[in-house]
């Protein structure tokens, strides 16, 4: 733990599905001199997200879903080409586990294996989420069910099968804008796991 902060003092604003906190803390400047600082944190809980690639086939297994956030901030119909992702749940024994669940209820693919790459934060300035990012190799016969979501958390999803090529167009002319499918393509990309 870093000595430059004390005397942290959290106020809770909201707690709904989320926890937006308000955190008063003295912090050391590199100069020696501590000043009264304040942030707002979104408690959000960790994540995680996978890259499903098909080798044979050079193609990616993506979903498109609405997403209030990015409509509010300029995306004209709301909707985002992503990989699948989730929240870490505490009924998942890992985080490998929970990203196998919502594989399988995004996409209606049971992933056997995946590999873990990087945990990242997604936005460290305001919100405590921290990424486990895996890839899977994906083939037809992993498609045990439909997928589209959970009914009961009104998920509406769309699985998007897509040649690799195709996503890395879109991802270089601004179709791709999560900044998780962007890692995700990149790493694919530059580890030349797919054409």
């Amino acid at each position: 733990m870093t000595k430059r902060i004390k005397n942290i003092n959290r106020k809770i604003l909201s707690d709904k599905y989320f926890t937006l906190s308000e955190v008063k803390f003295d912090y050391q400047l590199k100069d020696g001199n501590w000043i009264d600082n304040t942030w707002e944190v979104l408690e959000r809980g960790n994540a995680a997200a996978a890259l499903l690639y098909n080798v044979e086939k050079q193609t990616v297994i993506l979903v498109k879903q609405f997403r209030l956030p990015a409509y509010m901030n300029g995306v004209e119909d709301g909707f985002l080409l992503e990989v699948p992702a989730g929240i870490l749940e505490n009924k998942d024994s890992s985080a490998e586990d929970a990203m196998k669940r919502e594989i399988l209820e995004e996409t209606g693919y049971k992933i056997p294996k995946l590999t873990k790459i990087y945990n990242a934060f997604a936005t460290p300035g305001g919100s405590t989420e921290r990424f486990q990012c895996f890839i899977g190799q994906y083939t037809d016969k992993m498609k045990v069910d439909n997928g589209g979501g959970l009914d009961e958390e009104n998920e509406d999803i769309e699985i998007v099968e897509i040649a690799f090529k195709e996503a890395i167009a879109l991802l270089n002319n601004g179709g791709i804008v999560d900044a998780k499918t962007i890692m995700l393509l990149q790493y694919a990309m530059i580890n030349k796991l797919l054409n």
